[in-house]
């Protein structure tokens, strides 16, 4: 066994918490003159991370799941909240004591091509953090990264080559080496195989999973690939738009999601079998602008189970559908920035492009039968846009049609003996839970 191996092949407490998560945001900026609002990258997200686990990180791209990471071990400033390392709040480090704890946490990045320094051998690439920590001697950093490169599958000749001189697997095994020469305890897996082709990805996921068992690791696995999620993690959480949707026990929550975004999520899984009658939910439109967030539940713009004002709880599926994309349409155009020229023509009374709210309502509500008492609420609406008030038109529609979900932030309910949670005004008991509801898709 090496020295490497010799050194971290110590006992860990298994179950015990290494990284507890409270209330942490990260926000970026202030926007232009026209909206100052800040981008809410991450927004009050609240996590453990169990010693040893490997805690898999899922959501659509711009969920804010690499900051997240990248907020954990302190390459981005957290905006307020709190990230206990052992006890210690990592947020309220600096100088040498932040330098010393990074030899505590390392990560590896989702491109193995762009990641690596091609004008620096592997030798050099492995060894810089054991350079700026000034570990040890030049010769003893030399042969500790030998040994590490070993321990990843490649060769001590290696040592001498250039990134560009390998494959993309081999280039992220260069990446994990260069992860596991301090010695970490927690590691960020950002992606680490989205890049790579199918076989190779089996083959660094063994290798993460053999190095997790040789050296007691805690891993924050961040990625797209459902499958992959399920096949090395222990616990999931979901994550949209900075908010932790779901969390709990992979399998568990694999087998029976509780959260409606959850349950759509895993609904795009592709179907081995052809006969199987499983209806894949389609989510309308994109996720709203981090800069603007729902000011109730962050998926409520989106959520096929949204809970529905009494007086509409009939309404026919196709038309509620259309009033939520209506609804939508006009919250973006009451955040779109106008321009000098919009600006003067809306003074004169002239059209700009935000006043036809005809062709809209023509193509959403046109072949629909729309019932009176909710044509004059679209109505009324429409007055408001042709007076370019489109924010009093959001604020109208709010009014009108929304419900729970989209006045307040649900809070996070246990789902399961196991303590997993959702974040979902559906587990209320006075609403039906999500997986006895039956989801309405745009068509």
């Amino acid at each position: 066994m090496s020295e490497v191996q010799q050194t971290k092949s110590v006992s860990v407490e298994e179950g015990e918490t290494l990284v507890k998560v409270n209330d942490l945001k990260t926000y970026y900026g202030e926007g232009g003159l026209i909206d100052s609002n800040p981008v809410k990258a991450v927004d009050g997200v609240s996590l453990d991370i169990k010693r040893g686990e490997t805690l898999g990180l899922v959501g659509e791209s711009g969920c804010g799941k690499s900051t997240l990471g990248r907020t954990l071990i302190q390459l981005e400033n957290a905006t307020s909240g709190e990230v206990l390392f052992d006890g210690t709040d990592v947020t309220e480090l600096s100088g040498a004591e932040l330098k010393n704890w990074r030899r505590n946490s390392q990560m590896v990045f989702q491109d193995p091509e762009s990641s690596l320094n091609d004008r620096m051998t592997v030798g050099e690439i492995i060894r810089e953090p054991l350079d700026v920590h000034d570990w040890k001697t030049p010769r003893e950093r030399r042969e500790h990264v030998r040994e590490l490169l070993d321990v990843v599958g490649l060769r001590p000749e290696h040592y001498y080559r250039y990134p560009h001189q390998f494959s993309g697997g081999q280039r992220q095994r260069i990446g994990i080496a260069r992860a596991l020469a301090l010695e970490p305890e927690f590691i960020v897996l950002d992606e680490p195989v989205s890049a790579l082709d199918v076989s190779v990805q089996a083959q660094i996921l063994n290798l993460l999973e053999d190095l997790q068992d040789e050296f007691g690791l805690t891993y924050l696995f961040i990625a797209h690939d459902l499958s992959v999620v399920r096949h090395i993690c222990d616990r999931v959480a979901v994550m949209y738009l900075g908010h932790i949707m779901e969390l709990g026990d992979a399998e568990e929550l694999f087998e029976n999601p509780k959260n409606p975004y959850t349950i759509s999520l895993l609904s795009a899984i592709p179907e081995p079998d052809p006969t199987s009658d499983r209806e894949r939910i389609t989510l309308r439109g994109t996720p709203p602008s981090p800069r603007d967030p729902p000011k109730g539940c962050p998926f409520s713009t989106r959520c096929p189970m949204k809970i529905r004002p009494e007086e509409f709880e009939d309404v026919d599926v196709d038309l509620w559908v259309a009033i939520e994309v209506f609804r939508e349409v006009v919250r973006e155009r009451s955040r779109a920035e106008r321009s000098a020229t919009d600006q003067l023509k809306e003074m004169l009374g002239m059209e700009t492009r935000f006043s036809d709210i005809g062709e809209i309502r023509q193509e959403l509500f046109g072949g629909l039968n729309v019932p009176r008492n909710i044509e004059k609420h679209i109505e009324e609406t429409a007055g408001y846009i042709e007076n370019n008030d489109d924010q009093q038109a959001r604020e109208y529609l709010r009014d009108v049609f929304g419900s729970i979900c989209d006045t307040d932030e649900p809070d996070d309910f246990v789902v399961s003996d196991t303590g997993r949670f959702s974040h979902c005004h559906r587990h209320l008991d006075e609403y039906e839970e999500p997986d006895e509801f039956t989801p309405y898709t745009m068509r």
